[in-house]
C-alpha cells in the first residue's frame, strides 16, 4: 500500500479492519464497516437505525506542522505580551556595565525571570490547547487548516484528556521530536500524544 493509500485508511470501530473513505458508515460515533453494520444494527436500541455519513479521514504530518505554526506564532505574541506586563519591571532592574566585575547576585533577577516566563508559557499552552480542544475540538491553528482533535472512537475530547494531550506533547517534543515525526509513518496517522491519550487528528473539511 502506498503513502497516498494509507493517508485515506480508516478503520472499523467493531473489527478494525482498514478500509478506504466511502466505505464506512457512521453510526452516532462510530465508524463501521459493511461486514459490521448488520450486527451493530441490531445492537441499537430498539433496533433504531443512524444515516450514514461521510468517514473520518485522519490528518497527515505537514497539515498539522501548518496547523502547529499558526498555533505557537499566536501563543508567541500573547506570551509576549503578557510577559511584558507580568515581568517587565523585574527584567529591567537587571543592569550590567561593561568593564565591571560580574556579581553572581545580580543575575538573580535574571534567573527568576527566566525561570518564571517558562512557567507561564507551560500554564498559557496547556490552557490554550485544553480550552479549545475541548470547547472547539480544535486549536486555532487546527480550525484555519480544516482539522479537528476527537477520541479513537470520534467523540469529543474532555477537557480533562486535552490537557493530558498538551504534556504529552512536551514528551514528544523531548525525545528529538520523534513523538512528533511518526505522525508521518503510523496508518491513523498519529503522534506519541495521541497513542498516550487515545487520539485521533481528523480532517473537519474533506
Amino acid at each position: 500500500m502506498d503513502a497516498a493509500q494509507q493517508s485515506n485508511t480508516v478503520y472499523c470501530a467493531e473489527c478494525g479492519r482498514p478500509s478506504s473513505p466511502g466505505e464506512l458508515s457512521r453510526f452516532g460515533e462510530l465508524m463501521i464497516c459493511p461486514v459490521c453494520q448488520e450486527t451493530h444494527r441490531q445492537r441499537l436500541p430498539g433496533g433504531a437505525t443512524v444515516a450514514a455519513s461521510a468517514p473520518s479521514v485522519y490528518a497527515g504530518f505537514w497539515i498539522r506542522v501548518v496547523a502547529a505554526l499558526i498555533d505557537a506564532i499566536i501563543l508567541t505574541i500573547a506570551a509576549g505580551i503578557l510577559q511584558t506586563v507580568i515581568f517587565g519591571p523585574m527584567f529591567r532592574n537587571f543592569r550590567f556595565e561593561p568593564g565591571t566585575s560580574l556579581d553572581i547576585n545580580a543575575l538573580a533577577p535574571l534567573f527568576a525571570f527566566i525561570g518564571a516566563s517558562w512557567l507561564l508559557q507551560i500554564a498559557m499552552g496547556a490552557c490554550y490547547e485544553g480550552f479549545f480542544v475541548a470547547k472547539l475540538t480544535a486549536t486555532p491553528g487546527k480550525m484555519a487548516m480544516g482539522l479537528k482533535v476527537v477520541c479513537g472512537d470520534g467523540s469529543a475530547v474532555s477537557l480533562g484528556r486535552a490537557f493530558g494531550r498538551y504534556f504529552a506533547k512536551i514528551l514528544s517534543g523531548m525525545i528529538l521530536c520523534i513523538g512528533f515525526i511518526i505522525v508521518g509513518f503510523d496508518s491513523q496517522k498519529r503522534g506519541l500524544h495521541d497513542m498516550i491519550c487515545e487520539t485521533r487528528v481528523v480532517k473537519s473539511r474533506v
